[in-house]
């Protein structure tokens, strides 16, 4: 039986990028997990039964930290001789794709489910762009998530291998049972609804590159002329990464009408997506946003920026609606439009659940990459 590391920077990733994976690759490989230790590490080898190996990865640079990591994934290789190695996240797929080189794995695949350089700037930007390249160079094989991250690693030359998108894009899919109306579900949103007010939604970091800043803006802007509407911002806070600016914290911690949620899980943040009336995610930048297809799944109509991923989920006009990112009047007036034409939102509503079913749909998502597996071993 032919072995296989899956592995992440950090266990929270494999967690959910794997959830099940793992335990179906089982059946006809030998299943290694690798990432940083922790909790969701452990969870990870309890749900998926699989065998799994720490290393502590720091996820920016940090030389002295990613070189102990190198020559730690270098012995475990050694050790473990896998047949293929696919990482995913930029430290373990720059570390896995050397180690996995030096070590001479006979498959080494990355997957980039975003890329960062576009929107850094400077000596950052650089640095970056060589990472990539050196992962790149490592590999035999590097999966785009999407079209757009494809297009990007095209056009900055990062690569010359040859680059192949599985099926429409996405590396989860979405378990369309899952994220659907159930009685349970419709319980819990009914606790959240209110009738006579409009509900937008975010799900996702509540930092500065996801478009926080605009979003905030645009609702308080949308506020003043319909003063009945609200907004749930529902995820984590990281203030010690990218923060929003002073004055947004202040609006979100004051205006009752913009409802900070904090982390959400299982049927409570379900419930959100099934209470709101429309999504709205003006990220500066995404491989390939799983909110997205999340509120899709519920049919609900998007807004969303004009970048890789958010663009492949939806088409303007059909079912949502795609403006430039960082742009706040542009975003608020298709806040607008969504607001105020019910029958254009319930035309988007209408065909959300089926584009997303019909592209996205976990077992299809998956079986591409199955075969991709039986293609490349």
């Amino acid at each position: 039986m032919k072995k296989i590391i899956r592995a992440t920077t950090v266990p929270q990733s494999l967690a959910a990028f794997c959830d099940g994976m793992l335990k179906d690759l089982s059946r006809d490989y030998e299943v290694v997990a690798l990432s940083s230790p922790g909790p969701a590490l452990d969870m990870v080898a309890q749900r998926e039964g699989v065998r799994t190996v720490a290393v502590e990865m720091a996820r920016h640079i940090s030389l002295l930290k990613d070189l102990k990591a190198l020559f730690a994934i270098i012995g475990i290789f050694r050790r473990e001789r896998p047949d293929m190695v696919h990482s995913m996240t930029p430290k373990a797929g720059l570390l896995c794709m050397m180690a996995g080189w030096l070590t001479r794995v006979p498959v080494r695949i990355h997957t980039f489910t975003g890329l960062v350089f576009p929107t850094s700037t400077g000596l950052t930007k650089q640095v970056l762009m060589l990472t990539d390249r050196i992962t790149c160079f490592c590999a035999t094989h590097v999966i785009p998530e999407g079209e757009g991250v494809k297009k990007d690693l095209i056009d900055n030359k990062i690569t010359r291998k040859d680059l192949k998108v599985l099926g429409y894009g996405n590396v989860r899919g979405v378990d369309m049972d899952y994220y659907s109306r159930t009685s349970e579900v419709e319980a819990a949103a009914a606790a959240l609804r209110d009738p006579s007010r409009f509900t937008f939604l975010f799900v996702g970091r509540l930092v500065g590159d996801k478009g926080i800043n605009e979003l905030v803006g645009a609702f308080e802007s949308l506020k003043t002329e319909y003063p009945t509407i609200r907004l749930f911002l529902v995820g984590p806070a990281e203030d010690d990464l990218d923060p929003v600016k002073e004055e947004t914290h202040a609006i979100m911690d004051s205006d009752e009408a913009l409802i900070v949620t904090g982390s959400k899980s299982g049927v409570d943040l379900l419930a959100y997506y099934a209470a709101a009336d429309c999504y709205v995610f003006p990220s500066y930048r995404e491989g390939f946003p799983n909110t997205v297809l999340e509120a899709g799944a519920f049919g609900l109509p998007s807004v969303v920026t004009d970048i890789n991923g958010s663009r492949e989920i939806v088409k303007d006009g059909f079912n949502g609606i795609v403006v430039p990112p960082r742009h706040q009047d542009a975003l608020a007036a298709a806040m607008r439009k969504m607001l105020t034409d019910p029958d254009a939102r319930q035309a988007m509503a209408s065909v959300a659940r089926e584009s997303i079913a019909s592209r996205f749909e976990r077992g299809f998502v998956r079986s591409k990459l199955y075969e991709f597996y039986k293609k490349v071993l």
